[in-house]
């Protein structure tokens, strides 16, 4: 192995990792998903060409996962990923556990790139680098186009920093702090599933400009304008369900928003490292107008969007790996448990879930042959429907991935949005 990449033969799975990892089934893939639309058709043959010119600068992606007796692991290989063209649901399992497969995928079809990654393996800060860095050497090799900007891709020609590779958590992690107050059971959409393996993606296309300055006009983020919306959908779901489901009407509505831990921390990693936070409204309480949802959703962030807080999260986490009961118990033990632990503890706390990758860039050169991206969140069988917004070009993508072919959230949140005089262009996959 080049021992100027500081490629390893082995690497040990971060928290997160760990946690994706044992859950993984057909019904909850932890695959998500990275949408790219080309002006062109795709060049099959040049994007393989791509990615084998790439992969050598991601080593921590060039991996199998590994069954040892206590923990999963991932591998080091030398052999080459190959891209395919799409023909199934987007977001499915990855039979990772043969040893044959690499945590991500690339596909294309007609003018669209999609690149899957296993959460296992990255989150969507190292998942957009590896996309930006296909997407500019695709571009060297068909269009002899060199950008002089790499922005956040990754320059293949120079030597991998091990801090791109390293697990943040544990570096982070402060033994002494006290752990986060525990979640409470809140309302789930009561939607009819699809059958195991059908995953549905719809997008809506909206203008930027015109939701970001009704963000300031409320005095909150873009990020926080959409949540409040999209509370706001969800509660009026909920209130106009009929009188004899009155206990549903009076639950809690939590939403899960992931935070970059790399914008509190000074962290190059591509692996995972981000916790998430659980804003909510108590509908016990009452009806929420949007200026009390905002506010709401204001102080819940001004009061734990910190460094402090947020350090109660990452110590719960790598603690709870590495008791020594945990360590102790053989992987098949795990696999068994922790799907159920996952879903009494995690996804028991929150309805569904919103995650903000902000604002996408591509070089200059680059523009007029990239058209629009799309992220879409990995399958999940309690909260069947979640959200993922990201922008390029002033235009905003507000990308559901669902597990139910339920619309009544979507019409409604995309309704508001129109009332607003914004106008929206919706996409799906549906067929």
């Amino acid at each position: 192995m080049e021992e100027k990449n500081h490629k390893k033969s082995f690497y040990s799975l971060d928290n997160a990792g760990v946690l994706y990892t044992a859950i993984a089934s057909s019904r909850i893939t932890t695959v998500y998903r990275m949408t790219v639309e080309l002006s062109e058709e795709i060049q099959p043959v040049t994007l393989q060409n791509a990615l084998e010119q790439i992969i050598h600068r991601f080593p921590y992606f060039q991996v199998t996962l590994k069954r040892g007796f206590f923990w999963y692991y991932y591998e080091h290989t030398e052999a080459i990923p190959r891209v395919e063209e799409e023909t199934y649901y987007p977001c499915k399992t990855m039979r990772q556990r043969q040893g044959k497969t690499f945590p991500f995928r690339v596909l294309y079809y007609k003018k669209y790139l999609h690149v899957e990654f296993n959460h296992s393996i990255c989150d969507g800060s190292g998942g957009l680098a590896f996309l930006q860095t296909l997407i500019i050497e695709y571009f060297k090799l068909c269009k002899e186009i060199f950008p002089r900007n790499l922005g956040k891709a990754m320059d293949i020609d120079t030597d991998v920093d091990p801090g791109e590779f390293e697990d943040s958590f544990k570096v982070y992690y402060e033994e002494k702090v006290p752990p986060p107050p525990g979640s409470k059971k809140v309302f789930h959409f009561p939607f009819e599933l699809l059958d195991k393996g059908e995953y549905l993606l719809l997008t809506g296309f909206v203008p930027v400009a015109p939701l970001l300055d009704l963000a300031k006009r409320h005095g909150c983020t873009l990020t926080q304008f959409i949540l409040a919306l999209y509370f706001e959908s969800i509660q009026e779901y909920i209130m106009e369900l009929p009188i004899s489901e009155k206990k549903k009407r009076r639950q809690r509505i939590a939403i899960n928003v992931p935070v970059d831990l790399r914008k509190m921390f000074p962290s190059i990693t591509l692996r995972n490292f981000f916790i998430s936070l659980n804003p909510e409204i108590d509908l016990a309480l009452g009806y929420y107008t949007r200026a009390e949802i905002i506010e709401q959703i204001k102080g819940y962030m001004g009061l734990y969007m910190n460094r402090k807080h947020i350090n109660r999260y990452i110590s719960r986490n790598v603690r709870n790996e590495q008791l020594i009961f945990l360590r102790i118990i053989p992987l098949w033990v795990k696999k068994l448990l922790m799907p159920l632990v996952y879903k009494r503890y995690g996804e028991r706390g929150y309805t569904s879930g919103l995650s903000n990758l902000g604002v996408v860039t591509v070089p200059e050169e680059l523009r007029p042959y990239v058209k629009s991206f799309e992220v879409f969140p990995s399958p999940s069988a309690e909260s069947r429907l979640k959200m993922v917004t990201v922008s390029y070009e002033n235009r905003l993508a507000l990308c559901f991935g669902k597990t139910t072919g339920e619309t009544v959230i979507e019409k409604i949140f995309f309704g508001k949005i129109r009332q607003l005089g914004i106008p929206v262009k919706i996409e799906t996959n549906k067929r």
